[in-house]
């Protein structure tokens, strides 16, 4: 008879190690709103009308340098993108010192709010505005100070800066503003900028500007010399239609910009996204057509809103901002059931952007039947 194998030794199972405590994030980062993308369309035949995107294709030559680049992505692209910068400081005939580059404008925004402000500093802004700012200022542990916009959707300029403190470090202004379109002209900002303290840094947004057709609107590059502490932001994603390469630059005096690019992200921009932005300033003709057309359009679609009986302020975007107030999520149901995408701001309004006519043209319907449940019977329209 065989003998039997012994059995491993028979022990009682160790206990369970104590559990371990939570990962524990700051407290300030638990109640952030997260970033709401503009809405995809279900199916093909729905129109994205959400994200303030070109509807053009890129420009054939940005994807012919996209095409030569891509036999190189195994390489790291420039650390702080030299010839990017040599590129843009031409553009706007500034020293190549003065130009830092980044992951789109709201990273660069990141980085300066992360360098300007100390846990509870304060960081004073419009609102409504584009929501990444609130957010970043409080992810770094700064305080939000958000200024209601005025009744036409623009800033609030003399109440902002009321708002400013001993505690502010930084203040945000944007021409042209998001969501609303509302723009400033040069000589409102002059006034603001007299007024603000020269250790305050104020960022100039100009994510839109390219649309922006206001009267004697802002001409940024003259700010400079002027007033040290203003750092202008700028982005290949709209009017160039770079938007899924994530580009964007700040135009700053070069002390500032010497110490932002220690503590800015190595290799921040791709090589694919500078080679594209330098093909795209070399186009300038064909940019300035493509959004010479969208203003076109735009202003198309506003008078026509008008003449249904809304007031849509001044957009000077590529698009335009309906105040639904609390019917804002309703809208835009109804839209994407009619076949356009847009981006509803629950309880204040709705953006939408400008794109190809057709879809412009569905979303104009939509508004023609909603402007009897918003409005009485010649009464005019207002922000909610």
């Amino acid at each position: 008879m065989a003998s039997r194998i012994p059995g491993p030794p028979a022990f009682d199972a160790p206990p369970p190690p104590p559990e371990a405590p939570p990962v524990r994030l700051r407290k300030e980062l638990l109640d952030l709103p997260a970033h709401v993308p503009g809405a995809v369309g279900a199916t093909a035949a729905v129109f994205k009308l959400s994200a303030n995107e070109l509807p053009f294709p890129p420009l054939p030559a940005v994807i012919a340098a996209i095409h030569d680049a891509a036999e190189d992505v195994n390489r790291y692209p420039q650390v702080y993108g030299a010839r990017l910068l040599r590129a843009i400081a031409t553009h706007h005939g500034v020293v190549e010192d003065q130009v830092l580059i980044g992951n789109g404008a709201v990273a660069l925004a990141e980085l300066l709010i992360r360098s300007m402000c100390s846990p509870g500093d304060e960081v004073v802004h419009p609102w409504r505005c584009f929501e990444a700012y609130p957010a970043v200022a409080r992810a770094n542990g700064a305080v939000s100070v958000p200024v209601p916009l005025r009744a036409d959707g623009s800033h609030d300029l003399a109440a902002m800066a009321v708002a400013v403190t001993e505690r502010t470090r930084v203040i945000v202004v944007a021409a042209p503003a998001d969501p609303t379109g509302a723009s400033i002209t040069h000589t409102d900002l002059l006034a603001f900028l007299e007024v603000v303290p020269a250790d305050v840094m104020v960022i100039l947004d100009e994510s839109y500007v390219q649309f922006d057709r206001t009267d004697g609107r802002i001409d940024s590059r003259a700010l400079l010399p002027i007033h040290r502490n203003v750092v202008v932001l700028r982005t290949f994603s709209n009017a160039y239609g770079l938007a899924g390469l994530r580009i964007g630059y700040a135009l700053a005096r070069r002390r500032l910009v010497r110490v932002l690019r220690r503590v800015s992200t190595p290799f921040g921009v791709s090589e694919l996204g500078q080679v594209a932005a330098m093909a795209a300033l070399k186009q300038t003709a064909l940019v300035e057509s493509r959004v010479a057309e969208i203003v076109a359009e735009r202003d198309r679609v506003v008078a026509a809103l008008r003449d249904q009986g809304w007031d849509v302020g001044d957009p000077q975007g590529n698009f335009y901002w309906l105040p639904l107030g609390e019917r804002s999520s309703l809208f835009a149901r109804d839209t994407v059931q009619s076949g356009v995408t847009v981006r509803p701001f629950p309880g204040e309004g709705v953006r939408i952007s400008i794109g190809e006519p057709e879809a412009n043209d569905i979303a104009l319907a939509v508004a023609a039947r909603w402007v009897r449940r918003v409005m009485s019977p010649g009464e005019p329209g207002g922000f909610a």
